[in-house]
């Protein structure tokens, strides 16, 4: 019996086997009520999308404290100097190149920190990439061509959950001793129970059936929100809920950065203009340089001793 040439369909029972998975998937369950949606006045379409997006919150307050418990472990490692890396096929994935590749600009990481793998590497961004979500093989070659540590942490994303790229990427990291974190949005994914941090955001079936870039892709987007920016928190990357991390790469950054300064120290502009001419631009170091009312070596000096958080500080300065 032969497996067919390379890029032919799969032989009749592998349809079948997929078929019996998905059928079981809350994500891919049809709804009887919205067979007749293309008939519907535009108006009641959008109103209808509306109303589904509104439930997403709710399904995602539910996984709080375990969203809590993965932050505060990926900024242990973080603080170690391991990295985050997301790992995910088609939307999921491209959610976590996105989080991933703001990273930088908002909290000026390095974007070695921080990184998105797409199964299928950067074209997948803008074209499908027949296969490669079915990889988990390919997962582990990516994640050995990064170089994965210990010190890293590896979430696998994932509607069904059971997406080969991101559960093999998952199995790939702890095996070698990295962090896991699973996000799907169906309970009892293989994905969650393979990580030692499981997320499961169900977020139900989908407006159009199986289509899970709408809520489950929602969904995703408002927790790696989570994991990334409560994650920069615990690292110091913000002072209060002002960003003193930004990277001033252009014009709107730059007077972002001014107006960080201006609001945490309430200094008038010939002082906050000094203050970031002498710290070559670091929004951090100029706050603690008006605030702390020390030069800005000293600043940059009690900042490496304070492993980058402002608060302490500052409060060597009093």
């Amino acid at each position: 019996m032969t497996n067919g040439t390379p890029g032919s369909p799969p032989p009749a029972p592998a349809y079948a086997e997929l078929r019996a998975q998905l059928d079981v998937l809350t994500t891919e369950a049809f709804r009887p009520e919205l067979a007749g949606i293309d008939r519907l006045p535009t108006l009641d379409i959008a109103r209808a999308m509306n109303t589904e997006d509104a439930a997403v919150p709710a399904a995602v307050a539910a996984e709080l404290p375990r969203i809590a418990a993965a932050v505060d472990a990926i900024a242990a490692r973080m603080a170690r100097g391991g990295r985050l890396v997301y790992a995910g096929a088609g939307t999921a994935g491209r959610l976590g190149v996105l989080d991933a590749s703001e990273c930088p600009p908002t909290f000026n990481t390095d974007p070695a920190d921080v990184v998105g793998l797409i199964a299928g590497g950067p074209t997948a961004l803008v074209t499908a990439v027949e296969g490669a979500e079915d990889s988990a093989e390919l997962a582990a070659a990516d994640l050995t061509e990064l170089g994965l540590t210990p010190e890293d942490t590896v979430v696998g994303i994932s509607a069904s959950g059971r997406t080969p790229y991101a559960v093999g990427a998952v199995e790939f990291a702890r095996a070698r001793g990295a962090l896991t974190v699973g996000l799907s949005c169906n309970a009892g994914s293989a994905l969650a129970t393979a990580a030692e941090h499981g997320i499961e955001v169900v977020t139900g079936p989908e407006l159009l059936t199986g289509s899970t870039r709408l809520k489950a892709g929602t969904a995703q987007k408002l927790v790696l929100n989570m994991l990334s920016t409560i994650t920069m928190i615990r690292l110091g990357k913000t002072y209060g809920n002002l960003m003193v991390d930004v990277r001033a790469s252009n014009e709107k950054l730059r007077a972002r950065s001014r107006r960080i300064v201006a609001l945490a120290t309430g200094a008038p502009d010939e002082e906050i203009e000094a203050a970031l001419t002498a710290t070559g631009g670091e929004v951090k170091h100029a706050i603690l340089v008006i605030l702390g009312g020390v030069d800005a070596k000293t600043a940059a000096d009690l900042l490496t001793t304070s492993n980058g958080h402002l608060r302490p500080a500052l409060s060597k300065t009093h």
